[in-house]
Protein backbone atom coordinates (compact mmCIF):
# COMPACT_ATOMS: atom_id res chain seq x y z
CA UNK A 1 0.00 0.00 0.00
CA UNK A 2 0.84 3.54 -0.46
CA UNK A 3 0.36 6.39 2.24
CA UNK A 4 -0.21 9.99 1.13
CA UNK A 5 -0.57 12.39 4.51
CA UNK A 6 -2.16 15.83 4.20
CA UNK A 7 -1.24 18.43 6.86
CA UNK A 8 -2.43 22.37 6.81
CA UNK A 9 0.36 24.62 7.90
CA UNK A 10 0.08 25.45 11.77
CA UNK A 11 -1.22 28.33 12.16
CA UNK A 12 0.22 31.84 10.71
CA UNK A 13 0.46 35.24 11.78
CA UNK A 14 -2.11 36.30 9.41
CA UNK A 15 -4.54 33.06 10.69
CA UNK A 16 -4.12 34.55 13.93
CA UNK A 17 -5.30 38.14 12.77
CA UNK A 18 -8.80 36.98 11.01
CA UNK A 19 -7.11 38.32 7.83
CA UNK A 20 -7.70 37.12 4.45
CA UNK A 21 -3.64 35.18 3.22
CA UNK A 22 -4.04 33.78 -0.10
CA UNK A 23 -0.60 33.85 -1.59
CA UNK A 24 0.83 36.52 0.80
CA UNK A 25 3.83 34.99 2.92
CA UNK A 26 3.05 35.45 6.62
CA UNK A 27 5.63 33.38 8.87
CA UNK A 28 4.16 31.20 11.73
CA UNK A 29 2.96 32.04 14.96
CA UNK A 30 4.56 30.41 18.01
CA UNK A 31 1.31 28.26 18.40
CA UNK A 32 1.84 27.38 14.69
CA UNK A 33 4.98 25.97 15.47
CA UNK A 34 3.82 24.00 18.45
CA UNK A 35 1.00 22.53 15.82
CA UNK A 36 3.58 21.12 13.42
CA UNK A 37 6.13 19.88 16.74
CA UNK A 38 2.68 17.77 17.29
CA UNK A 39 1.67 16.50 13.91
CA UNK A 40 4.93 15.80 13.44
CA UNK A 41 5.19 13.56 17.05
CA UNK A 42 2.16 12.36 16.12
CA UNK A 43 3.46 10.64 13.00
CA UNK A 44 6.32 9.34 14.24
CA UNK A 45 4.29 7.26 17.20
CA UNK A 46 2.36 6.02 14.09
CA UNK A 47 5.92 4.85 12.50
CA UNK A 48 5.45 6.86 9.40
CA UNK A 49 8.98 7.11 7.44
CA UNK A 50 8.36 9.60 4.14
CA UNK A 51 10.11 8.97 0.81
CA UNK A 52 8.88 12.45 -0.67
CA UNK A 53 7.49 15.54 1.07
CA UNK A 54 5.72 18.21 -1.75
CA UNK A 55 4.58 21.86 -0.28
CA UNK A 56 3.69 25.31 -1.85
CA UNK A 57 6.18 27.80 -1.93
CA UNK A 58 5.01 29.88 0.61
CA UNK A 59 6.70 30.05 4.01
CA UNK A 60 4.09 28.53 6.40
CA UNK A 61 3.75 25.54 4.42
CA UNK A 62 7.39 25.06 3.83
CA UNK A 63 8.42 25.90 7.78
CA UNK A 64 5.62 23.59 9.24
CA UNK A 65 6.87 20.71 6.71
CA UNK A 66 10.64 21.61 8.17
CA UNK A 67 9.35 20.74 11.86
CA UNK A 68 7.52 17.87 11.41
CA UNK A 69 10.65 16.35 9.14
CA UNK A 70 12.54 17.65 12.24
CA UNK A 71 10.50 15.18 14.31
CA UNK A 72 10.39 12.12 12.23
CA UNK A 73 14.47 12.70 12.07
CA UNK A 74 14.22 13.05 8.36
CA UNK A 75 15.15 16.49 8.32
CA UNK A 76 17.34 15.46 4.80
CA UNK A 77 14.26 14.45 3.27
CA UNK A 78 13.81 14.84 -0.08
CA UNK A 79 11.44 18.43 -0.61
CA UNK A 80 9.17 19.62 -3.83
CA UNK A 81 7.67 22.83 -4.09
CA UNK A 82 5.36 24.04 -6.26
CA UNK A 83 2.71 26.81 -6.41
CA UNK A 84 0.38 24.90 -7.86
CA UNK A 85 -0.15 23.91 -3.81
CA UNK A 86 -0.66 27.47 -3.38
CA UNK A 87 -3.50 28.44 -0.99
CA UNK A 88 -6.53 30.26 -2.81
CA UNK A 89 -5.88 33.28 -4.23
CA UNK A 90 -8.19 35.95 -2.59
CA UNK A 91 -7.84 38.75 -5.04
CA UNK A 92 -8.96 41.85 -3.58
CA UNK A 93 -9.69 40.55 -0.12
CA UNK A 94 -5.91 39.42 0.64
CA UNK A 95 -4.71 41.55 3.35
CA UNK A 96 -8.13 42.38 4.81
CA UNK A 97 -9.42 41.76 8.07
CA UNK A 98 -12.68 39.43 7.76
CA UNK A 99 -14.89 41.56 9.75
CA UNK A 100 -13.32 44.81 7.86
CA UNK A 101 -14.43 42.67 4.48
CA UNK A 102 -18.13 42.54 5.60
CA UNK A 103 -18.34 45.52 6.71
CA UNK A 104 -17.24 46.87 3.13
CA UNK A 105 -18.82 44.52 0.96
CA UNK A 106 -22.00 42.91 3.54
CA UNK A 107 -21.96 39.54 5.57
CA UNK A 108 -24.04 37.53 2.53
CA UNK A 109 -21.62 38.84 -0.23
CA UNK A 110 -18.66 38.25 2.03
CA UNK A 111 -20.10 34.49 2.74
CA UNK A 112 -20.74 33.79 -0.52
CA UNK A 113 -17.49 34.65 -1.91
CA UNK A 114 -15.99 32.45 0.49
CA UNK A 115 -18.46 29.51 0.60
CA UNK A 116 -19.52 28.99 -2.73
CA UNK A 117 -17.81 26.35 -4.68
CA UNK A 118 -17.45 28.43 -8.06
CA UNK A 119 -17.98 32.30 -7.45
CA UNK A 120 -14.62 34.43 -7.37
CA UNK A 121 -13.72 36.99 -5.39
CA UNK A 122 -12.64 39.72 -7.13
CA UNK A 123 -9.76 39.65 -9.03
CA UNK A 124 -9.28 35.69 -7.04
CA UNK A 125 -9.93 32.10 -7.35
CA UNK A 126 -12.76 30.45 -6.65
CA UNK A 127 -12.46 27.00 -4.87
CA UNK A 128 -13.54 25.48 -8.11
CA UNK A 129 -10.42 27.29 -10.15
CA UNK A 130 -7.93 26.79 -7.22
CA UNK A 131 -9.20 22.40 -7.36
CA UNK A 132 -8.68 22.43 -11.12
CA UNK A 133 -5.05 23.51 -10.50
CA UNK A 134 -3.86 21.30 -7.36
CA UNK A 135 -5.86 18.06 -8.75
CA UNK A 136 -4.03 18.55 -12.12
CA UNK A 137 -0.51 18.65 -10.07
CA UNK A 138 -1.99 15.88 -8.38
CA UNK A 139 -2.60 13.94 -10.78
CA UNK A 140 0.49 14.72 -13.08
CA UNK A 141 3.22 14.75 -10.78
CA UNK A 142 1.91 13.21 -6.83
CA UNK A 143 0.16 10.25 -7.92
CA UNK A 144 2.51 8.31 -9.54
CA UNK A 145 4.37 8.35 -6.62
CA UNK A 146 1.68 6.74 -5.15
CA UNK A 147 1.35 4.19 -7.78
CA UNK A 148 4.82 3.30 -7.05
CA UNK A 149 3.49 2.29 -3.26
CA UNK A 150 5.39 5.68 -1.65
CA UNK A 151 4.81 7.66 1.55
CA UNK A 152 4.53 11.02 0.36
CA UNK A 153 3.20 13.68 2.28
CA UNK A 154 1.90 16.90 1.60
CA UNK A 155 2.02 20.27 3.59
CA UNK A 156 0.03 22.99 2.30
CA UNK A 157 -3.05 24.97 2.76
CA UNK A 158 -6.98 24.81 4.31
CA UNK A 159 -8.36 25.39 0.37
CA UNK A 160 -5.45 23.30 -1.36
CA UNK A 161 -5.96 20.44 0.60
CA UNK A 162 -9.97 20.98 0.38
CA UNK A 163 -9.82 20.31 -3.20
CA UNK A 164 -7.37 17.15 -2.62
CA UNK A 165 -9.88 15.75 0.11
CA UNK A 166 -12.82 16.66 -2.49
CA UNK A 167 -11.09 13.90 -5.01
CA UNK A 168 -10.14 11.47 -2.17
CA UNK A 169 -13.32 11.77 -0.23
CA UNK A 170 -15.21 12.06 -3.52
CA UNK A 171 -17.48 14.92 -2.16
CA UNK A 172 -19.66 16.75 -4.53
CA UNK A 173 -19.59 20.60 -4.65
CA UNK A 174 -22.17 20.73 -1.77
CA UNK A 175 -20.43 19.14 0.89
CA UNK A 176 -17.03 20.44 0.23
CA UNK A 177 -17.79 23.86 0.54
CA UNK A 178 -19.16 23.00 4.64
CA UNK A 179 -15.63 20.92 4.87
CA UNK A 180 -12.89 22.54 7.19
CA UNK A 181 -9.40 21.65 7.39
CA UNK A 182 -7.72 22.23 10.99
CA UNK A 183 -4.10 23.76 11.10
CA UNK A 184 -1.45 21.29 12.03
CA UNK A 185 -3.87 17.87 11.65
CA UNK A 186 -2.17 15.11 9.70
CA UNK A 187 -5.01 13.49 7.53
CA UNK A 188 -3.78 10.12 6.57
CA UNK A 189 -4.55 7.84 3.58
CA UNK A 190 -3.68 4.34 2.40
CA UNK A 191 -3.94 3.78 -1.22
CA UNK A 192 -3.78 0.98 -3.42
CA UNK A 193 -1.23 0.96 -6.59
CA UNK A 194 -4.13 2.29 -8.31
CA UNK A 195 -4.43 5.57 -6.32
CA UNK A 196 -7.96 3.75 -4.65
CA UNK A 197 -8.32 5.02 -0.79
CA UNK A 198 -8.50 2.11 1.21
CA UNK A 199 -8.53 3.62 4.59
CA UNK A 200 -8.68 6.99 6.28
CA UNK A 201 -7.19 8.57 9.69
CA UNK A 202 -7.38 12.07 11.16
CA UNK A 203 -5.14 11.94 13.75
CA UNK A 204 -6.42 13.70 16.81
CA UNK A 205 -3.83 16.49 18.32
Amino acid sequence: MASLVLVRHGQSQWNEKNIFTGWEDPDLTPRGEGEAIAAGLALKELGYQFDLMFTSILLRAKKTGELILKQLEQASLDKVEDKALNERDYGDLTGLNKDDARQKWGETQVHRWRRSFAISPPAGESLKNTAERVLLYFSKTILPFLKKNREIIVVAHGNSLRALVMQLDQLSPEEVIKLEIPTGVPICYQMDNQGKVLDKLIIDI
